[in-house]
């Protein structure tokens, strides 16, 4: 029996504008039909970033893959008809722009909805709709500078600087989003009553990090209330992976070529790697705790697994951690992820040839079932006729009239 896309049949409009249209790019990888509404020049994230790739911008070519392009005039009576044809058809319209853009347009949730009850609006910005913040215009890196997750960095002439570091709140906000989507949408269907979703990138960059605030808020109560691990003696550790930085066997080492991060911190795994290693000496001196034990500021130790870890490649140690069942991973970078070995069978590449640039896949699975390969993000406007035909069943006379009137602007097709 032949099983259809998990999200066939989940129709999309969105409105949006550079890298909060990442919200839908994980329903499209699920079977979602996603309709990108665009201004006649376009969303100008195809120029956006670097790098840029024949002329197009692999921020646009990532997050706006397997999306259909229309291009409306919103100012236009005619064309915000359109939108509202659009929307009678659909699950879910989607506003990634500043909040209140398509309200203030007449064509906000509540005008929306009298022609389908069932409407699912949701709203993904940078400081969301309220505070004192929600109109200042921001970019992706303010999201993170604001949850706390950036440490400035200062350059040899006493300048500050923006560190290399992974985006959390322009990449974490569009999951939060579409998690609460498809539980909206769910619930819609079975009460026939839409919702208003509304979400801030910065909201959820401080959501995504919240170990280490908690953490901080937890050490504002008395030590007699909030203490660190047994194993260290109950003495506060700093939040996150900062209290990691005097660990011992929960850390990184060099070895042949490259490095490994070794994780024996439960005394188990620390018995099977001595045992491996031939170094038993090295457990009856140092036994630890069952769990949780890092071996933090154990500096003799630390020379001694330096010494051992420098005797094997990574890819030794990797078959040795295996084989002997102690945790170690490899420690990659971006420029060499693609070559280990768990990302080629569990990633791998979705090829240029088919979305202009090399892409990850996305990385949820359905066992037993092929999800469908997501098609190349689309030019301006290159799916507005076919888009307006085949949901809102206009016909050719009628598409002619919205050009003329400039509902639509200049689509390529």
């Amino acid at each position: 029996m032949s099983v259809g896309a998990p999200l066939s049949g989940l129709c999309v409009v969105e409105v949006s504008m550079l890298g909060p249209a990442a919200i839908t790019s994980a329903l499209v990888d699920l079977g979602a039909e996603v309709i990108k509404v665009e201004p006649p020049a376009g969303d100008y994230i195809r120029s956006m970033t670097w790098p840029i790739v024949e002329g197009v911008s692999l921020m646009h070519l990532h997050v706006n893959r397997g999306k259909r392009s229309v291009t409306l005039d919103l100012r236009n009576d005619d064309a915000k008809q359109v939108f509202r044809d659009l929307a009678r058809c659909a699950d879910v319209v989607v506003e990634a722009m500043r909040p209140g853009a398509l309200d203030r347009l007449g064509i906000g949730p509540a005008a929306l909805r009298t022609d389908n009850p069932k409407l699912v609006f949701a709203s993904i910005s940078g400081y969301g709709a309220t505070g004192p913040y929600k109109d200042y215009p921001s970019h992706g890196i303010a999201y993170d500078t604001w949850a706390g997750v950036v440490t400035p960095a200062v350059d040899d002439e006493g300048f500050t600087y923006i560190p290399e570091h992974v985006s959390i709140g322009i990449f974490a906000a569009p999951l939060y989003g579409a998690l609460g989507i498809l539980a909206a949408v769910i619930r819609a269907r079975e009460t026939g009553r839409g919702a208003d979703l509304e979400l801030a990138q910065s909201d959820c960059a401080a959501a995504f990090d919240w170990y280490r605030s908690e953490t901080w808020r937890a050490y504002e109560r008395p030590e007699d209330e909030v203490t660190g691990n047994p194993s260290d003696d109950y003495v506060r550790r700093a939040p996150g992976t900062a209290g990691m930085r005097e660990g011992v066997r929960y850390q990184i080492y060099a070895t042949k070529g490259g490095h490994v991060l070794f994780m024996a911190s439960e005394q188990a795994f620390w018995k099977n790697f001595c045992e491996g290693v031939d170094r038993m000496d090295l457990f009856e001196r140092w036994p630890g705790s069952k769990y949780a034990d890092h071996a933090r500021g154990n500096r003799e130790l630390q020379a001694e697994l330096r010494d051992i870890f420098a005797t094997r490649t990574s890819a030794e140690w990797m078959e040795f951690g295996g084989r002997v069942n102690t945790p170690i991973a490899p420690v990659n970078t971006p420029q060499t992820l693609a070559d280990d070995p768990q990302f080629a069978d569990r990633l791998g590449w979705i090829p240029a040839s088919r979305l202009g640039a090399d892409q990850l896949p996305g990385p949820v699975k359905f066992v037993g079932e092929q999800l469908p390969l997501p098609e190349k993000a689309p030019t301006v406007g290159e799916h507005t006729y076919e888009v307006l035909r085949a949901v809102c069943d206009y016909d050719d006379t009628e598409i002619a009239r919205l050009r003329r009137s400039g509902a639509l602007g200049s689509p390529s097709t």
